[in-house]
């Protein structure tokens, strides 16, 4: 942790936080306002993606031998440049695909990866980035997608591994608080709550996100709002789960990326306001 001026006279603590994220665009859905909050508060922002997302969907305008890989990565590097992130590196592994997909066999998928070694390569860069906090994902990856889940498990051994060993964060979704908004939304008729149950069994038979009384950490990122939707526009080949967001109401999609939920790792405290560092 350095010292940066926060103004005539002051000094305020400058942290480095690494977020760990699947594949690109996950970070604009999950974590932005935090990212894009953390940049605008003078901290250090470094973002890790596992894959490079090429089992997302691919762009129609791509290029003459241009991939989906080279795509999304482009699209990550314009995604950060907005959020104010300082560096981006690539752990180097394949996409998994969803659950069941034959794809989730690939010897060179980030499911199959060995654990010690993934976390390996994750440890280096916290090393190198001089990481005091890091951000993962929940135990199930929020949904159960095989690659969220490997980040989970990745990010918790590379923690272990850090010569340094950085505050440990996991971001997940208010399942209660996400119920209520839902509730909110049918209420008064917005079109299309009435097809998502945040109860409902997600990829992994386990309801979306986790429940509000297991988590310890909220963070106001309504500032942020303006700002997160120009980072996640930069993903504009994820039509269906990017588009559908920016394309919600704007009362439904303050609503939603308004507060980010965490877990911190070791805590038992109750949920407070509160932020990273």
């Amino acid at each position: 942790m350095t010292k940066a001026s926060a103004g005539p006279g002051i000094l305020a603590a400058v942290s480095t936080i690494v977020f760990v994220h699947a594949h690109p665009d996950d970070e604009g859905t999950l974590t932005a306002g935090s990212m894009i909050r953390a940049a605008e508060e003078g901290h250090r922002v470094v973002v890790v993606f596992a894959t490079h997302g090429e089992h997302g969907e691919a762009a129609v305008d791509l290029a003459a031998g241009e991939t989906v890989a080279q795509r999304r990565m482009k699209e990550a590097a314009n995604a950060a440049e907005v959020a104010g992130i300082e560096r981006v590196h690539w752990l180097g592994y394949a996409d998994s695909g969803m659950a069941g997909w034959t794809q989730n066999n690939d010897p060179d998928a980030f499911l199959q990866a060995d654990l010690d070694q993934a976390a390996g390569r994750l440890a280096a860069v916290l090393d190198h980035e001089q990481a005091d906090v890091l951000v993962g994902y929940d135990w199930h990856g929020n949904y159960g997608h095989p690659d969220h889940v490997r980040v989970h498990q990745v990010v918790r051994r590379a923690a272990e591994l850090a010569a340094k060993r950085p505050r440990l964060f996991e971001a997940t979704m208010n399942r209660d608080l996400m119920r209520r908004n839902f509730e909110l939304a049918k209420s008064a008729g917005i079109e299309g709550a009435e097809d998502f149950d945040p109860d409902a069994p997600m990829t992994d038979g386990n309801p979306l996100g986790t429940p509000e009384a297991e988590l310890n950490l909220q963070v106001d990122v309504t500032g942020q709002l303006a700002k997160r939707r120009t980072m996640m526009a930069c993903h504009v080949s994820q039509v269906t789960d990017v588009g559908g967001m920016l394309a919600m109401p704007v009362e439904a999609f303050e609503a939603m990326f308004s507060r980010e939920h965490y877990i911190e790792v070791g805590s038992t405290d109750p949920m407070r306001l509160g932020w990273l560092v």
